[in-house]
């Protein structure tokens, strides 16, 4: 086949063969050139189309890759905010016990904070109206509706944070209440325990009452006489123990109570024991409810072998059998 160029056209001749005459073909050359820009045309249509497919391609992809994100940033936060609610309803509950426990300690009721009416939860972005999205979950909303791009889940990240940074703060202001209430009520249980610890409250001697506190009758003037204290007999040298947690304060002899010994407990109450064979404590010395402090006597102005206790409040005498509870 030989293609003869013409000024006019182009004409092609085909050769079947050496007996058989040659076909030949004449082409205008206005029709090649259009046939070329055809040709031409559509080429650059298919390159344009295989790189728009490619775009596209690529966009599907990342939307599909925004659209899992999402998915994921949703269901993230949608479990951080149920262990939110979580440890709100723990907190609740701390708060109800320290409620129960300041009113058992006689401590003032916390005022109400916003944590009893807290509400839980991530607020997410609302579909729109009538949209079959509106009971779907996060990854059905994710596959319809307008597509996710990077700023709108830049934006759904930084909402969610701002939420969450909220909450959290919410919380720690919270747990800062009770574990200060916390620390409250136990200064005032272990003031409520030293206090218990040092008020008198046992027999200081195991015996009997021979004279009470108050009026009475002198057994050495035969005239009436304040008593500022009780008389408990017992057999001579019986163990005197201290009826409380405190301090010895004094250790002498008095020409009335003979042999005597001072306690301190502290908060305003004193205890003072007379009438001692021995003493086996010495000034200064610290003691527990319990602890020998002397041996039973009969030392001083006494008409046998017996104690004399009392019981000072804010430097007053008081009933000692008040403070004898066993």
């Amino acid at each position: 086949m030989n293609v003869v160029k013409s000024n006019e056209d182009y004409t092609v001749v085909i050769f079947r063969g050496t007996m058989a005459p040659p076909l030949r073909f004449s082409i205008p050359r206005k029709v090649v050139r259009g046939i070329l820009a055809i040709v031409i045309v559509f080429v650059v249509a298919e390159l344009a189309f295989l790189t728009q497919y490619v775009v596209q391609a690529g966009e599907v992809w990342e939307l599909r890759g925004l659209r899992q994100e999402q998915v994921s940033i949703r269901a993230q936060t949608a479990a951080f905010a149920n262990s939110v609610d979580d440890l709100k309803r723990r907190l609740l509950n701390m708060r109800e016990i320290n409620q129960r426990l300041r009113v058992m300690m006689g401590i003032d009721a916390q005022k109400s904070e916003d944590l009893l009416d807290g509400k839980g939860g991530i607020d997410l972005p609302l579909p729109p109206p009538g949209s079959q999205n509106d009971q779907a979950g996060p990854e059905a909303q994710s596959q319809g509706g307008d597509a996710p791009d990077a700023d709108s889940l830049n934006l759904l990240r930084k909402e969610d944070s701002a939420r969450l940074d909220q909450a959290l703060k919410g919380l720690d202001r919270a747990m800062e209440r009770e574990e200060q209430s916390l620390q409250e009520i136990s200064k005032v249980a272990n003031e409520r325990l030293a206090r218990l610890g040092a008020t008198p409250s046992i027999r200081p001697v195991q015996g009997w009452v021979t004279s009470g506190f108050g009026p009475r009758m002198s057994p050495f003037t035969g005239q009436m006489a304040m008593h500022d204290g009780v008389d408990i007999g017992a057999p001579m040298n019986s163990v005197v123990k201290a009826p409380a947690a405190g301090r010895v304060s004094v250790v002498g002899y008095d020409p009335k109570m003979g042999n005597l010994v001072n306690i301190d407990h502290g908060y305003g109450i004193e205890t003072q024991f007379g009438h001692l064979a021995k003493i086996m404590v010495r000034d200064g010395q610290k003691v527990k409810r319990g602890d020998l402090i002397a041996l039973v006597g009969s030392t001083g102005l006494s008409t046998g072998p017996h104690v004399h206790y009392m019981v000072k409040v804010n430097g007053r005498p008081v009933n000692p059998q008040t403070y004898i509870l066993e």
